[in-house]
């Protein structure tokens, strides 16, 4: 049954979680399994960089906040 489950597309869930586990460095061997052998790699870059934006415009939002 588990192998099962990995033999199929990640979830929206599954990608956003890849995401932030490769950005904070805490992905398991095993996601990043899944991730190359079933993943679309179009998907991970685009979900990449909306991450990357929304990460820089938090800081830049935390930033602003403190120095007003």
């Amino acid at each position: 049954m588990e192998e099962k489950q990995h033999s199929r597309r990640p979830t929206l869930w599954q990608l956003i979680m890849s995401i932030l586990g490769a950005a904070f460095g805490v992905q398991s061997e095993r996601t990043r399994q899944r991730d190359f052998q079933h993943g679309h790699p179009v998907a991970y870059i685009v979900a990449g960089l909306i991450f990357t934006v929304l990460f820089i415009s938090i800081l830049l939002g935390i930033v602003a906040y403190v120095l007003d």
